[in-house]
């Protein structure tokens, strides 16, 4: 799935009020996704937060298939930044 569509799901899934903080999940070759405030975009920039992971690992945090935090220890995550914005997904995840 391409990232764009990835990035539309998750901007119309975003709960009232947006997401606090900036994230960025970073594919590598396959792109980013930002999420600053209300919004959701492919578009590069500097984050608090970003983590790093492969498309086929993002799909798998965001539909509850990859747990964050077993991500991280088995390193299919890497994660770089204030922490404390990472643990803010957890509520994004549940939304």
């Amino acid at each position: 799935m391409p990232l764009t569509a990835i990035a539309e799901g998750i901007n119309a899934n975003l709960p009232e009020g947006g997401f606090d903080g900036s994230l960025k999940f970073d594919c590598g070759a396959d792109g980013v996704i930002v999420l600053t405030g209300g919004t959701t975009s492919t578009r590069d920039q500097d984050t608090d937060c970003t983590i790093r992971l492969t498309t086929e690992n993002l799909t798998k945090l965001l539909t509850g298939k990859l747990n964050p935090m077993t991500g991280v220890m088995m390193g299919k995550l890497k994660l770089s930044g204030n922490a404390g914005v990472a643990m803010k997904l957890g509520a994004l995840l549940k939304a």
